[in-house]
């Protein structure tokens, strides 16, 4: 088995006085997609935050490549791509003019190479007008977008079906098998009801890892 990307050690987390998670263990490792799932306010996407770096709010260990990540948090976010909740994307930019400004610090790439993306979450014809005029699907097109460029590693995505419709569920479904299979470590939250071959699934509020 490949060594693991990611490694989540005794993690415990409280909000609001409230106990989300404790000695929550896991292996994130390539060419997996791990789904978390549980009940709405156990702590999925907090648990996502914790994993992104961008929740200081807990205790344990969280190991790179087998190293504490404090000690390579530098190769941690090179390789790490987040998407969040929300779709992130600026409403007075174009679609183009968003996907140009996430994939900003990472690689350069041609103004075709995003339309490109654009089109294959089918915003053909809609890359150049305001996101303010596009529906809340459409919106999210522009930043599932960037997972057609993408090529971090690891790849953390909070509820990435969101406001989308069944063609762009099927389509998503396959983006992310397709991923593992490339050798790619997938971990997302979701609502939708995900099977997918090996998936991995981070229980919460059940406490446990399956």
């Amino acid at each position: 088995m490949s060594e693991p990307l990611l490694q989540a050690v005794d993690l415990q987390c409280e909000r609001d006085e409230r106990l989300l998670f404790r000695d929550l263990s896991f292996s994130i490792v390539p060419g997996t997609v791990t789904r978390v799932e549980g009940p709405n306010g156990s702590g999925k996407t907090t648990l996502l935050r914790i994993l992104a770096g961008l929740n200081d709010a807990w205790s344990g260990q969280i190991l790179w490549c087998g190293a504490p990540r404090s000690a390579s948090r530098e190769a941690f976010l090179r390789n790490t791509l987040y998407l969040g909740h929300r779709p992130g994307i600026k409403s007075l930019l174009t679609p183009v003019e968003n996907l140009r400004a996430l994939t900003a610090g990472r690689r350069p790439l041609p103004d075709r190479v995003l339309r490109q993306a654009l089109a294959g979450t089918g915003l053909a014809g809609f890359e150049d007008v305001p996101c303010r005029t596009l529906s809340a699907g459409q919106q999210r097109r522009v930043a599932l977008a960037r997972l057609l460029v993408a090529d971090e590693p690891l790849w953390l995505l909070d509820e990435v079906f969101t406001a989308i419709d069944l063609e762009g569920v099927i389509a998503i479904e396959s983006l992310l098998q397709q991923r593992a299979a490339e050798g790619g470590a997938v971990v997302v939250t979701t609502h939708h009801e995900l099977k997918l071959p090996g998936m991995q699934r981070i229980v919460l509020g059940e406490g446990g890892v399956s």
